[in-house]
């Protein structure tokens, strides 16, 4: 059992959460909810003892899981080792070992090994290698990398490590921030079923709808300044929150008409003879009084992809005979498609197989060894990268609103502003340096861009990364209404379900185009 007792958190100014008392309960499985700054990721790192709260005292079981993002604290670790080092008393345990068999052997060096031993049986030890192994395949990282220094594999499997990191050991709780990240859609299917089948407490956030209905039992949603458990999940979380509210706002509607019918017997007999049944009256006003309502700290974006009023051709992007190959090794081999005018196309596969390669050479930011691709007439193309650096470059001492009347060409600085405003940048927020912006407040900055360019076509690499819940359903509807052409990569079921009508689709194969929805293609 995880329990927070009186937990609060300021910043600055700034509440994030105020006297919190909560208490997650082994075998459950809690999805952490609120929008991109409520705390989240704040409040983990609290429960892991990384930050102190301002008040407030946490208790936690003796063995907990915590995914970690550091990486570079692991570069020169084998994967083996970086995924035992989850288990810290084991992992001691065998280093301690280690060094004490390169030592001359004394009996109390003989004792201590017996002791050392005691351990490593007690945590499992012996088997360590292959239940790690057992971990890193099932994140799809194969046997080739499992004896690599961890700088020596790419980048997106190193995180994987590191959430096979925090699910090694048997953990009596785990907690999970973003671990749905660097995984293709197989990776998270297994990571769904081994948390189904874990006993302990799960505490998990993340901007993955269709998981977090997959995952959780229950909802701890920061909001109102506090924690506020719902059971069910995700889906069922936001019907519940809506029906409280509006309960609360009918009740508080009730309460004012009847408050303002005993003001009026007041006015009329406060100075007459009736002063026992005045008071009465204005001790059920008090009695009365509406509860005063917090606002939320949800918002949701308001993201709308207009297009020019001139339309394209029929077939807006033609490729032909693409070839894409890496330091000797082919990505993408004579590989040919036309894609029309109006539809809706969602590229998924596994991470390596060329989905970043072929949206690059299809907007243009990347050639081909060997094809060509050609636009067709009267073709806009709007990009939306996967590394925001390529377009956004942190190192200008520029605001947010000045890089954006940048790539806003003609629009007028009210324009810019509205688009702001939609994208969630008020007031001073607009103005915020672009060094500054976190990764949501950077892809909601680009798509604010895409919205003042009017472009008939979107070509998006993983747009959802960084985004909140509220704002990957809102850049959903966009992406659905938009009266144009969409190709996108993604790994959010709930974003390629709502808009995807046609998949291309990487896997081991070779590329595979599929007319039809991801639940038609997986049918």
């Amino acid at each position: 059992m995880i329990v927070l007792d009186k937990i609060s958190k300021k910043i600055g100014t700034r509440v994030l959460f105020d006297d919190v008392s909560a208490a997650f309960n082994p075998g459950n499985r809690y999805g952490l909810t609120g929008p991109n700054g409520a705390g989240k990721s704040t409040l983990l790192k609290i429960m892991m003892g990384v930050e102190e709260a301002t008040s407030g005292s946490v208790n936690l079981p003796k063995k907990v899981g915590f995914l970690r993002q550091n990486i570079e604290e692991f570069k020169d670790y084998k994967v083996l080792d970086t995924v035992i080092i989850g288990n810290e008393r084991l992992w001691k345990a065998m280093v301690e070992r280690d060094m004490l068999y390169e030592q001359e052997m004394t009996d109390q060096v003989g004792m201590r090994l017996g002791e050392i031993e005691e351990i490593i049986a007690d945590e499992d030890g012996y088997s360590a290698d292959s239940d790690a192994e057992t971990l890193l395949t099932g994140m799809g990282i194969t046997s080739d990398f499992h004896e690599s220094k961890m700088h020596e594999i790419p980048s997106d499997l190193q995180f994987r490590v590191l959430l096979c990191q925090a699910l090694f050991g048997d953990p009596e709780a785990l907690l999970l921030d973003e671990p749905t990240n660097h995984l293709d859609l197989e990776s998270i299917g297994w990571l769904e079923n081994f948390l189904h089948d874990y006993t302990g407490t799960l505490i998990v956030v993340s901007h993955d709808r269709h998981f977090l209905n997959a995952v959780t039992t229950h909802i701890a949603d920061i909001d109102y300044d506090t924690i506020i458990t719902y059971p069910g999940n995700y889906d069922e979380m936001l019907v519940a929150k809506t029906a409280v509210r509006e309960r609360t706002e009918h009740e508080n509607k009730s309460k004012e008409k009847k408050i303002a019918q005993l003001k009026e017997f007041v006015a009329r007999f406060g100075k007459g003879s009736r002063a026992s049944q005045v008071q009465s009256r204005i001790r059920e006003i008090n009695r009365l009084m509406p509860q005063d309502l917090k606002r939320s700290n949800i918002q949701r974006p308001y993201i709308r992809f207009t297009p020019p009023e001139k339309q394209p051709g029929k077939i807006v992007l033609k490729g032909e005979s693409l070839s894409k190959a890496f330091d000797g090794e082919s990505v993408i081999q004579d590989f040919s498609i036309e894609i029309m005018r109006g539809e809706k196309i969602a590229v998924i596969g596994n991470n390596g197989r060329g989905k970043t390669t072929l949206i690059k050479m299809l907007a243009g930011a990347l050639s081909p060894d060997s094809g060509q691709v050609e636009q067709g007439h009267e073709v806009s193309i709007g990009y939306f990268p996967q590394n925001h650096a390529e377009l956004i470059d942190k190192t200008q001492k520029i605001s947010a609103f000045d890089w954006l009347k940048e790539q806003g060409n003609s629009a007028y600085d009210q324009e810019i502003r509205g688009a702001m405003g939609k994208m969630l940048f008020s007031g001073d927020d607009a103005f915020k340096e672009i060094s500054k912006l976190s990764g949501g407040e950077t892809a909601r900055l680009i798509l604010a861009a895409l919205m003042l360019k009017n472009h008939n076509v979107l070509i998006l690499d993983e747009p959802n990364n960084h985004l909140d819940l509220e704002s990957v359903s809102a850049l959903a509807w966009g992406l659905s209404e938009f009266n144009g052409t969409v190709i996108f990569v993604a790994h959010d079921r709930e974003l390629i379900n709502d808009v995807a009508k046609k998949i291309i689709s990487f896997d081991a194969s070779g590329i595979q185009v599929f007319s039809g929805s991801l639940a038609e293609l997986r049918a």
